[in-house]
């Protein structure tokens, strides 16, 4: 629904308190009465008052209310998402990180931040352009989201990078380890099928590195950075491999 324009609102307002005063008018002149100029002025503002306040609200403030609200909404979404692939940006990312580790503490239960980062993806937009390089990011976040369940957030970082953050795992840290490890599994298997483009089959991989959410405080950015760290240790070691951050300090 789009906003009214100035133009709109005075006309409609004009409308409604014209065909109001007309029936006004109308209603006045059709009941006989006896009542003086300024006692008549008087009747003809209350009607006009309590007649064209329904139809100013229905016809113009309400319809207003929703585009304003709509639009409110609409800002605040591309404000929160990756304008290309429509999942969660850098920012949206850090508030729902904040939200999971908290909850992580709350509940005594370990979460995972996992960052993943495509391998092969430069050659694809070297050899097939940028169109083929942007639908591949689509379709790679269409299948992250695919495998998150509704209580976890698959995000974009910017270029190949994503992120995806998993909420809850289990309050033991082994057992929340081999969950983090079935889960990456099944997302490098996802990631290396074929992508269709035009009839070219575009393939690619990802490393990804994990930095898991105890009961210990942080903050988003250190987290996401340690994630990071991990995922470049999992590239340097070949690969389409999940590195854990914590790993590095034994």
């Amino acid at each position: 629904m789009k906003l009214l324009t100035t133009k709109q609102v005075v006309i409609r307002i004009a409308i409604i308190i014209a065909s109001v005063e007309l029936l006004i008018m109308l209603m006045l002149r059709s009941i006989p009465h006896e009542l003086g100029l300024y006692s008549e002025a008087a009747l003809d503002t209350a009607f006009l008052v309590l007649m064209s306040t329904p139809a100013i609200y229905i016809w113009i403030i309400r319809p207003f209310v929703k585009a304003r609200d709509e639009s409110l909404a609409q800002l605040n979404k591309l404000a929160l998402t990756d304008p290309l692939t429509k999942v969660a940006n850098r920012r949206l990312i850090s508030k729902h990180l904040d939200k999971i580790l908290a909850g992580c503490i709350r509940h005594k239960e370990y979460g995972a931040v996992l960052v993943l980062d495509l391998d092969g993806f430069k050659p694809v937009n070297d050899n097939y352009g940028h169109e083929a390089g942007d639908a591949l990011l689509v379709e790679i976040s269409a299948r992250l989201q695919s495998t998150a369940r509704s209580e976890d957030t698959v995000g974009r970082l910017g270029g190949d990078e994503f992120v995806v953050l998993i909420n809850r795992l289990a309050a033991d840290e082994r057992v929340a380890r081999d969950i983090v490890l079935r889960i990456t599994k099944n997302i490098l298997n996802m990631i290396n099928k074929p992508f269709d483009f035009n009839g070219k089959m575009l393939h690619v991989g990802a490393s990804i590195g994990v930095r898991l959410l105890g009961i210990e405080e942080s903050d988003s950015e250190t987290l996401l950075r340690e994630a990071d760290i991990a995922m470049y240790r999992a590239k340097e070691a070949g690969k389409g491999c999940v590195n854990f951050f914590e790993e590095q300090n034994r």
